[in-house]
């Protein structure tokens, strides 16, 4: 009788006896409500009901609600596992009446079901009751006080105020009085000292509230009075966890059969038994069981972890849950995912969702335990690092502690914990100080907007660009913000969010100059954001990410993907020795006129009255690569008087504005010098190898080449000697490749003429044999046949010259053209004037034989379809529509 299974069966077949519909729960996680991420009370999924917008499915309603209450303002999350019956996910026993039974009913079942059929000694039994109040103008509950009355003593029910015994959703909607319902757990002698009237609502842990009975009768208006509702509803709620404990006579939720299990197998895997353990270890017992409870009906509900919003939640319950285990238990292997299979079993009968989503929830809490424990684990390196460097201090600096908790996610309690090992202290005032500092700092950047960037810290200078000479730095980010902006890979014109962010200090180089901007990482502790592209705005880099950062704060390793850099910097630097090489080659005429620099390719536009003929590529492609065998080192003039660098020759490419000082790239001052701000290889040798892959005319006198440099332009070639080895073997290994190919082509010309030449004479020879069997129909003439052809065009040719040569007639051609049927339906000319029939509608008739449809014009219409089977029927169709 008293296990938890069947106390939860028990409430809900009560109610279902008093006529209840017994809904199922819904989800924890919430996806139709902006203002809840998860469900915390029982009345969430009728919430639309008490407002009036959504009409009742049934008067009577009775559930068990997973419930949440780890964020807003029913927020218990520190409190888990210091006291003995807080809760992150716990259920909501209830019943509802949506305008059927009011308080008479109700709190004659509750006080049934709770005496009668679960046997609570009446004497431990006692009521609070709504007492008025005067702002409102609302007297005391007395019709709840009187009904009440009948079942217990007056002395045991008690009055109080609106803080505790009156119900509101919000500041405006449905409100009303209630009565809560209050077990004293306390053994006799304590009872007997000190009556339990006293300890209501004194936050006792023996003196409990297990029912709210809430009687739902007013409308808070926006002007915040209270006008009676037309019909008035009920909402209850009884706390499962603690109506098991009172049944199961526990002093605490965690010790009923709900957690049996549960704790059984972390006594199991750490040796130590919860009722042996010290107090510490106790709370982490606490913390680990309902966490796992929490973390895996969630993620079962479709909510997995991640750096915002509810993801976020759940992604903190669940490394709290971790570093209790790590810190206090031993716990350091994923510990949690194995408790996945207890829970699900243990609410086989009543969450299936458990039991089906099993293997995804345990999958996605091991991998999230993973990541969470190899953060622990470069903590703990950085702090022996610490203690090595500090091996004479006795106390941790506050400002070390804080780095590891603020940059790399390492709990300060586990900061704590390895220094009293060592028997340091830890300056929490300082780490105290600077989290607050910290916390003020993220309270002002959601304030303080420019524009519509966040602003996370001021600087007075420009950010500072150090890729030139080095691919990493530490930096801090001083704004973000997010954009929207044209999904380009969307063919419906959809938009996509996109994240901005700028730095103090940045190796990433921004789009400019034909050059596109670099890609990479960022990273703090374990969170890492990819940088997918970097532009300039207002003299700004932007740094495009893939999210938002989950704190901005703290510093940040930003990391330019090497491979990335080093092909765009050869590809750049090719664009320099290929510019050189066309003036050499065509002309000094030649400028630039755009440019493109990406990790796949240069594309480089240029003045030229002429296509570059196939030699003239031969040869500049050659003096590029002599260029690259040399290895001409990179000669770099940074801050060079614009004045001076034209003196040296330099040419600015198209499109750049530069200013007084100047950026001056040289490979060879005899034969490469430009202006330039785009990142380079040190050598022409590590641009490896240049291949011109393409020519082409982009407008009146501007043409534009494209190539490929390194490892592309190395795949290219491979690709093309392999294509003409694989053309080899086919012809058969002949001496002379090129002769062979060309003598192929000549005798695949000379066959084509002769199939077009047999094509036609049969053709010829197919129009006579249909003109000899047209046949009478009424006063007219019908030519149809299944014709083999091959294509649609050859189908209309006939038909044309069929009509050309006939008088009073219809024509019907069908054909089987590689896999597709295809009609062809037309009249000779006289008979199309005479206007009695219409070859696009009777096309569309005879479509529906071959599965398809067409149309046309009233003399000549065409239709496809799909079954090839059908094109004979057609021709009999067609002689039952004339």
């Amino acid at each position: 009788m008293n296990s938890s299974q069947n106390i939860r069966n028990t409430f809900l077949r009560f109610f279902e006896q008093k006529l209840h519909q017994i809904e199922k729960s819904a989800p924890i996680v919430v996806k139709d409500d902006p203002t809840l991420m998860f469900t915390n009370a029982g009345m969430n999924p009728f919430k639309d009901i008490f407002l009036g917008l959504k009409n009742p499915k049934y008067a009577r309603v009775a559930d068990t609600q997973k419930c949440l209450r780890v964020s807003g303002k029913h927020n218990d999350l520190e409190e888990v596992g210091h006291d003995t019956y807080h809760h992150t996910m716990f259920e909501m026993l209830g019943n509802w009446s949506f305008g059927d039974y009011y308080k008479a009913e109700t709190i004659a079942w509750a006080w049934e079901l709770l005496t009668e059929v679960f046997k609570i000694d009446k004497d431990r039994i006692y009521i609070s009751v709504f007492g008025g109040d005067e702002k409102d103008g609302i007297e005391a509950d007395k019709e709840a006080e009187e009904i009440w009355k009948k079942y217990v003593e007056s002395d045991r029910i008690l009055r109080f105020g609106k803080k505790d015994n009156f119900w509101e959703m919000g500041d405006t909607g449905p409100s009303g009085p209630c009565s809560e319902i209050h077990v004293d757990m306390r053994p006799d002698e304590e009872r007997a000292k000190v009556g339990g009237g006293s300890l209501v609502n004194e936050d006792h842990p023996e003196v409990i509230e297990i029912w709210n009975l809430v009687f739902i009768q007013y409308n808070r208006k926006a002007d915040q009075s209270l006008v009676e509702l037309p019909e008035k509803h009920i909402d209850t709620g009884m706390g499962f966890e603690r109506l098991v404990m009172v049944l199961q006579k526990k002093q605490s939720t965690y010790d009923t059969d709900l957690f049996d299990e549960t704790k059984a197998y972390l006594t199991e895997q750490t040796g130590i038994k919860y009722e042996e353990a010290t107090e510490e270890e106790q709370v982490a017992f606490r913390v680990i069981i309902d966490h796992i409870r929490a973390i895996a009906f969630t993620i079962g509900d479709g909510q997995i972890p991640s750096n915002t919003g509810a993801g976020y939640v759940i992604r903190r319950i669940l490394r709290r849950a971790v570093r209790y285990g790590y810190s206090y238990l031993g716990l350091q292997q994923p510990f949690l995912y194995p408790m996945v299979a207890i829970l699900a079993e243990l609410y086989a009968d009543i969450f299936e969702e458990l039991t089906a989503q099993k293997d995804h929830i345990t999958r996605t809490i091991k991998a999230e335990e993973e990541s969470f424990l190899r953060t622990l684990g470069r903590g703990i390196q950085l702090f022996e690092a610490y203690q090595e460097e500090h091996s004479g201090t006795k106390e941790v600096d506050g400002a070390f502690a804080f780095k590891l908790y603020d940059t790399f996610g390492f709990p300060i309690d586990l900061t704590q914990l390895m220094a009293r090992e060592r028997g340091l202290g830890v300056d929490m005032d300082h780490f105290h100080k600077l989290l607050e500092e910290q916390k003020n700092r993220a309270r002002d950047a959601g304030k303080k907007v420019a524009g519509d960037w966040t602003i996370i810290k001021e600087v007075e200078s420009l950010p500072r660009f150090v890729g030139y000479d080095q691919l990493t730095a530490e930096s801090a980010v001083l704004r973000f913000r997010t954009v929207e902006e044209a999904d380009k890979n969307s063919k419906k014109g959809k938009m996509r969010k996109r994240v901005q962010l700028v730095l103090e200090e940045t190796p990433f180089y921004a789009e400019s100059g034909g050059q596109i901007g670099d890609r990479g990482t960022l990273t703090k502790g374990e969170e890492t954001l990819r940088v997918l592209d970097t532009k300039k705005e207002n003299n700004l880099i932007v740094h495009f990410v893939d999210k938002l950062p989950e704190d901005p704060h703290g510093s940040w390793h930003a990391q330019v993907d090497p491979a990335f850099r080093q092909a765009v910097m050869s590809n750049h630097s090719a664009t320099h020795l290929v510019h050189a090489a066309l003036r050499e080659v065509l002309g000094e005429h030649v400028e630039q006129r755009g440019s493109l620099v990406s990790d796949q390719l240069l594309r480089f536009d240029f003045s030229h009255f002429d296509r570059v003929k196939p030699e003239e590529m031969a040869i500049i492609e050659q003096k590029v690569n002599e260029r690259i065998s040399q290895g001409i080192a990179l000669v770099e003039h940074r801050e060079m008087a614009i004045d001076e660098a034209k003196g040296m020759g330099a040419m600015a490419l198209f499109g750049e504005k530069y200013g007084e000082k100047v950026r001056v790239i040289v490979f060879d001052p005899a034969y490469s010098v430009e202006l330039c701000g785009g990142t380079h290889v040190p050598n022409t040798r590590d641009i490896r190898l240049f291949k011109l892959v393409s020519e082409g005319s982009v407008a009146a006198g501007i043409r534009r080449i494209e190539a490929y440099t390194g490892d592309r332009a190395f795949t290219f070639l491979n690709d093309k000697l392999e294509s003409l080895n694989r053309i080899a073997e086919v012809m058969k290994a002949p001496a002379d490749l090129e002769k062979a190919i060309q003598d192929l082509a000549e005798k695949s010309r000379e066959l084509e003429k002769t199939v077009q030449k047999l094509q036609a004479e049969k053709v010829t020879q197919l129009k006579g044999d249909l003109l000899s069997q047209a046949e009478s129909a009424g006063d007219i003439q019908v030519i149809r046949k299944v014709v083999e052809l091959p294509s649609a065009a050859e189908l209309k040719n006939l038909s044309f010259a069929l009509k050309n040569e006939t008088q009073n007639t219809l024509i019907l051609l069908a054909a089987n053209i590689q896999g597709k049927p295809l009609l062809s339906l037309i009249q000779s000319d006289d008979l199309a004037e005479k206007g009695t029939y219409h070859a696009g509608n009777m096309v569309r008739e005879l479509a529906k034989e071959i599965k398809g449809g067409g149309g046309g014009q009233p003399f000549y219409a065409t239709a496809g379809g799909k079954e090839v089977a059908g094109l004979g029927n057609t021709l009999d169709k067609l002689m039952s529509m004339l």
